[in-house]
């Protein structure tokens, strides 16, 4: 039995805490008291410290615990960061729904993952069940393209299956393919000039962004792949020609190569009579994560369907995901992995809320993934 004024005030400690991509240092701390509380061996690693210089950043939290059976080694992640508005959270309680005060967002993307993972671990112990080896990660600036675990050691990881808890939707959704993300800045330079007394002596960057944006296809490419230009910044006044425009986009699709591709085509655009224009262009791009697809009768998701089976959980369903997680660094690095629905909803806005009914429904499909037989 899962108390639920005990889950709910953990869920509060954990909201409480301000933690922003690199700034987990304080629930980083906390999760590595309750990991070794529960008997695991705990690494901290450096990435932190290695992506930012702020002094609340950490690292991500790996965690062992040796099992007491024979069987596969599974691993369990979510993260610890929180997207803004994300400071001094405040936390309403209407019945059984647990929401925000409206304010800043709640965190339960992705507080919800994490005890989701952390009183299934709570109940084992308790009760001194039998399990396998269990391993957790619990990643840093996940909402920040998964720079956490894009720099994550993950021959520290025993396993080759991985269940993340990241997920919003009905609970028994999981996530079996998600796309590449590739972002890009193109950054043109021109000529400055007064507007009044010598525009002729000008190159507008403004101007020539507009015409090579005319040309590209933005928006949805086709049923796999999108293309958006998300901000323009450029020029210095409006009586200056302006010299220098910046342009930041993304291509997402469920084909890496595919991403790549349209990612050229950007760039030929842009450079495509710039020298006779007297433009230059810096052009910068970050292949952020890697498009993944697991087999629908994998080991993985048959695991999962067998558990909600056991749980009498109804609510099985395979979706695919345009959104990236930490489970595309563990598919890329060949830890085969899923992303399960855990209570979340309206996530990355001020009207985040979930039921508790359901997180405990997310807590026991965690506890029988963690104990569930061959």
């Amino acid at each position: 039995m899962i108390d639920k004024n005990e889950l709910i005030n953990e869920f509060i400690t954990l909201a409480s805490f301000n933690s922003l991509s690199y700034e987990e240092l304080d629930i980083s701390l906390y999760l590595k008291k309750r990991l070794e509380d529960l008997g695991f061996s705990v690494i901290v690693d450096d990435a932190g410290k290695k992506l930012n210089n702020n002094p609340k950043a950490t690292g991500n939290i790996y965690g062992f615990l040796k099992g007491n059976i024979k069987g596969k080694s599974i691993c369990f992640s979510s993260h610890m960061d929180t997207v803004s508005p994300g400071i001094n959270k405040k936390v309403i309680i209407d019945n059984d729904i647990i929401k925000s005060d409206g304010n800043t967002i709640l965190g339960a993307d992705d507080i919800n993952g994490i005890l989701s993972i952390i009183k299934a671990l709570d109940i084992i112990k308790k009760n001194n069940l039998r399990h396998p080896d269990i391993e957790v990660v619990f990643f840093i600036a996940e909402e920040a393209f998964c720079m956490g675990s894009r720099i994550f050691d993950f021959n520290l990881i025993k396993s080759k299956y991985a269940y993340v808890f990241d997920l919003s939707g009905e609970i028994g959704l999981a996530a079996y393919k998600a796309p590449s993300i590739v972002s890009f800045e193109i950054e043109i330079l021109g000529k400055a000039a007064h507007a009044g007394f010598e525009i002729d002596k000008g190159i507008s960057s403004i101007l020539y962004a507009a015409k090579k944006i005319s040309k590209l296809n933005v928006g949805k490419i086709d049923d796999e792949t999108t293309m958006n230009i998300g901000l323009i910044e450029g020029g210095s006044g409006k009586n200056i020609v302006p010299y220098k425009t910046k342009i930041e986009g993304e291509i997402r699709s469920f084909k890496h190569e595919k991403a790549l591709k349209v990612l050229n085509g950007i760039k030929e655009i842009f450079l495509s009579d710039s020298k006779e224009e007297n433009i230059i262009i810096n052009f910068k791009y970050d292949e952020n994560i890697f498009a993944y697809e697991v087999e629908k009768n994998s080991y993985v998701i048959n695991r999962y369907k067998k558990a909600l089976d056991d749980l009498n959980y109804n609510n099985f369903k395979l979706i695919e995901t345009f959104g990236g997680s930490d489970n595309n660094n563990f598919n890329k690095h060949n830890i085969e992995g899923i992303v399960v629905a855990n209570a979340m909803n309206n996530i990355h806005t001020t009207n985040e809320y979930y039921d508790i009914n359901d997180l405990i429904k997310s807590i026991n499909i965690a506890l029988k993934l963690m104990t569930i037989g061959e």
